[in-house]
């Protein structure tokens, strides 16, 4: 590693002290409203709405799959699911806004950044489900109400086990600079990607550019989505993804692909989930139910029986087996961070992958 960076990463982690669930400490600027329940009276106004928008940069399938369930649990009541990158997402409600277009009800996103830009704008409403209250620690919860984590993942290596053997997969970041995989890797791009922009900042702020600088030197393929990685390795085009999601690979090996995730020594890059509904809402009651369906117990076991993802609701039952997060090194960003630098991170970023 470049030893040069190693005082900026010391005093950078000396002044961001994360908590090890902490994932939305701001200063306290208004008390969170009191949960709202669901009534019969919450029902059919959003009944009578008949339709709510979910902005969303969860995969297509798990944003489906949540849109469905719904439906089929209030019936009546249509999800229109908008799914791209978390960074075009962002920029997409930002062009919506300055130009008085109120399309989304509620939006989830894969950079927590995003809620502090719309939070100092006040485009977020506050609103607390009962099961955020209840179920959901303090902090994974905003302290104004306005978002909570409705799902989180890790960041990790992985690898193709037909083209890699398990004695000869990287263990580390550092080890991705080994000449051996040289034109063999796989990762996504922090202009697309919220969770890459999150994982991107986390190398910076632990490496320092100069180990991108390397890492681009390995002629890796740069794919979009957090996501894109896995697949690229289980169909043998790439022998391993640099990062990508850990969820992805787990879904992966359940369906006897042959790919293997590696938690790299240095740690693995945290990324949470933040859900919000907007105040122009224009379906706000359909918004609000909505939002209370994606954290209650029935959807945080769909994010973990189907798809892998980690839930924070105390009642949420983890697959037998599976090791928590708590059992791994993990890295942490702080949001604020992450917002004041994701513009020199994305151009830098581009600049020296040449993409």
């Amino acid at each position: 590693m470049d030893h040069k960076h190693f005082s900026r990463r010391t005093m950078l982690k000396a002044s961001v002290a994360l908590g090890a669930a902490t994932c939305f400490a701001q200063p306290l600027k208004a008390a969170a409203p009191p949960p709202s329940a669901v009534t019969p009276a919450l029902i059919v106004a959003a009944t009578k709405e008949g339709k709510a928008s979910f902005y969303t940069a969860l995969e297509l399938n798990v944003s489906e799959r949540l849109a469905r369930a719904f439906e089929t649990k209030y019936p009546g009541i249509a999800v229109r699911v908008e799914r791209s990158g978390a960074e075009r997402v962002f920029q997409r409600i930002a062009q919506e806004q300055a130009s008085n277009i109120n399309a989304v009800d509620v939006v989830c996103s894969t950079d927590p950044s995003h809620f502090i830009d719309w939070d100092s704008k006040n485009w977020v409403e506050p609103y607390v489900t009962e099961d955020m209250a209840k179920h959901f620690p303090a902090g994974q919860r905003d302290p104004d109400g306005k978002h909570a984590t409705l799902c989180a993942w890790l960041e990790v290596i992985g690898y193709n086990t037909n083209l890699v053997k398990a004695e000869d997969a990287p263990k580390s970041y550092a080890d991705l600079l080994d000449p051996k995989w040289l034109g063999k890797m796989c990762k996504g791009h922090p202009g697309y990607s919220g969770a890459i922009l999150t994982n991107t900042y986390l190398w910076v702020r632990e490496f320092g550019w100069g180990y991108l600088e390397r890492l681009a030197q390995q002629k890796v393929m740069q794919l979009q989505s957090a996501a894109d990685p896995s697949k690229k390795i289980a169909i043998g085009e790439r022998a391993v993804m640099a990062d990508g999601n850990d969820y992805s690979l787990e879904v992966a090996k359940l369906n006897n692909q042959p790919v293997e995730v590696v938690h790299p020594a240095e740690g693995s890059p945290v990324i949470p989930v933040p859900s919000g509904i907007f105040r122009s809402a224009p379906n706000p009651n359909a918004a609000r139910l909505f939002q209370s369906f994606l954290f209650s117990v029935e959807a945080q076991q769909i994010f973990i029986d189907v798809f892998a993802h980690r839930s924070f609701h105390a009642l949420a039952k983890e697959k037998p087996g599976r090791a928590p997060m708590s059992s791994f090194k993990l890295l942490q960003a702080d949001p604020k961070l992450v917002l004041a630098q994701s513009d020199e991170l994305k151009t830098r970023y581009s600049k020296i992958f040449g993409v």
